[in-house]
């Protein structure tokens, strides 16, 4: 039986910003990004890279003002189109972690895709900003992709000094956490992976 398209889009548009995304799960890591911030960009190509998740994005806002609003818009957009394509999330493993090296960081991401957001974020800079971001937006764009993609995640970095390093091989992580959580899971059938029947809600599945 051919499985049905996990693929979606979304936008938003509010007075500070404008973003679409489209993104497909089953994918190949195929991107096309841009939000105007060079190095966002660059971290959002790692994500789509190593999930093998498709990925457009599209982001205008008022980054003459402040990044934050484009950050944390793209990441409610994109989290709401990975929930969106996942639908009711019948069939997928659920679980993912990863523990992602680069240089001398060391990183690692565990996340549930329960619907039942949450983020545990334990992840520290030496330095305010990275190239054109405050680094203090990386935690924003966390919460909110976790917030409107359903997803239990927790995030630490265990010891790194270079800063590009670190939020690089959070991102990475993401990726590959990511993908294991979304893969569809052979044995399970069309079965939704919890003994409650469904997935949400603020109590145990």
């Amino acid at each position: 039986m051919k499985m049905p398209s996990r693929s979606a889009r979304v936008e938003r548009a509010t007075k500070e910003t404008s973003v679409t995304a489209e993104i497909n799960l089953d994918g190949t890591g195929v991107y096309d990004i841009k939000t105007g911030i060079g190095f966002f960009d660059h971290m959002l190509e790692q994500l789509s890279r190593h999930s093998l998740i498709d990925l457009t994005v599209r982001a205008e806002g008022d980054i003459d003002v402040t990044h934050h609003h484009t950050v944390e818009d793209t990441g409610l957009v994109i989290g709401e189109a990975l929930s969106k394509a996942l639908g009711d999330r019948r069939g997928i493993c659920r679980y993912g972690s990863a523990l992602v090296p680069m240089d001398e960081t060391l990183s690692q991401v565990a996340l549930d895709a329960s619907n039942r957001p949450y983020l545990v974020w334990r992840v520290a800079f030496a330095r305010p900003r990275l190239d054109d971001m405050d680094t203090e937006h990386f935690k924003e764009w966390f919460q909110a992709f976790s917030q409107t993609g359903g997803l239990t995640l927790h995030v630490e970095n265990f010891y790194g000094e270079n800063s590009h390093h670190i939020i690089e091989s959070c991102y990475k992580a993401l990726a590959r956490a990511l993908r294991a959580a979304i893969e569809m899971d052979p044995r399970a059938g069309q079965a939704v992976p919890s003994t409650k029947g469904t997935l949400g809600g603020n109590t145990e599945a």
